[in-house]
């Protein structure tokens, strides 16, 4: 795999300039520019940082499209909100959520 192939199909995706993704990221755009500039792969911890702004996971930018599920920031939220509840309260939501 192509590690920035990858990271501008993500970018297209999200209809995101490189500005915009430097920005999401938190990276400084001269970082993300000399990524592109000299087509080497980003540090991990970069790659990390990349992969936070697009709201995925590392396994989930390796995996293949078809075996990635993609989370957003929102669907993360709820699932930290969840997790925080007393037992009952998640009950509840377990039940109201049923079809």
């Amino acid at each position: 795999m192509n590690i920035i192939e990858r990271i501008e199909e993500l970018r297209k995706e999200r209809g995101w300039t490189k500005y915009r993704l430097a920005e999401e990221a938190m990276l400084t755009h001269s970082t993300l520019a000399a990524i592109y500039v000299r087509q080497t792969p980003p540090k991990i911890e970069i790659l990390e940082m990349i992969c936070n702004a697009f709201g995925i996971t590392l396994a989930q930018f390796f995996a293949s499209n078809d075996d990635a599920e993609i989370v957003s920031e929102h669907e993360r939220e709820l699932l930290r909100r969840y997790r925080r509840l007393p037992e009952e309260k998640k009950k509840a939501i377990f039940t109201l959520t049923e079809n």
